[in-house]
């Protein structure tokens, strides 16, 4: 289970009960993440997505564990997306969960913003800036307060390093929607998710190996908002791969 940027493996709290049920949790806190924060690592000044996911990988391994079902929220989506163009043969499934696949001009327009105040305001005004235009409505406060609080607990140069990953995104995800890895994929999208649905929704026609399931009433941190009907609906995804 893979976190997005700011967040952290306690943004799955709500999964934890139904899935070991059937399966074999691993949680990943990402580089600078949850209790990877203050780890000892190779220290970088640019991150790239081949050097997280090469991590993620290298707990697998570190773990023994040859092949998994991947679930992802947000940013963690392009990660488990660049592990199975990289590792397929480690994916036995994906559940993409609010899947970052394409940045809208909206989005495009607000990173670059982004870019040239990083350094200049505090990072954490900047992340809430971004959470509530992602996650706009009311009904979305308990998402982006989770992912602020969590936030708070990066550190302004880590925060720099992922914003920058992140706007340099998009050629990436280019490449990810014009190839189907054949992998067994579910999308799950909330209905309000204005800014990601639309190319989901989109991509999905084109990739006989996906499939999307869109909750109503519900925006961008699907497992947040909505946990019975992500968990029942993943659940049964995986259940049925094998």
């Amino acid at each position: 289970m893979v976190h997005g940027a700011g967040g952290s493996s306690s943004i799955w709290f709500r999964q934890l009960r139904d899935y070991r049920k059937h399966f074999h949790v691993l949680m990943v806190d990402l580089r600078g993440h949850g209790k990877s924060k203050g780890q000892v690592y190779e220290k970088l000044k640019r991150y790239t997505f081949d050097v997280i996911s090469d991590e993620v990988v290298e707990v697998l391994n570190h773990l023994n564990i040859r092949k998994s079902h991947f679930v992802g929220i947000s940013l963690g989506t392009v990660v488990i997306r660049e592990i199975a163009e990289r590792f397929p043969d480690r994916v036995q499934s994906m559940v993409l969960g609010g899947a970052v696949m394409k940045l809208n001009l909206r989005g495009q327009v607000l990173m670059r913003l982004g870019v040239l105040l990083k350094s200049v305001l505090p990072y954490l005004l900047l992340y809430k800036f971004f959470a509530f235009i992602i996650m706009p409505r009311k009904t979305h406060r308990e998402s982006r307060n989770l992912f602020v609080n969590e936030a708070r607990k990066l550190y302004q140069k880590e925060f720099i390093r992922w914003f920058t990953l992140a706007s340099q995104v998009n050629p990436l995800l280019a490449f990810f929607r014009i190839k189907d890895c054949g992998i067994p994929t579910l999308y799950v999208m909330g209905e309000q998710d204005h800014m990601f649905l639309p190319s989901i929704s989109r991509l999905v026609k084109d990739h006989t190996s996906s499939r999307l399931h869109v909750i109503p009433d519900c925006g961008h941190v699907v497992n947040v908002e909505r946990p019975k009907d992500f968990n029942r609906e993943t659940v049964g995804f995986m259940l049925g791969i094998g």
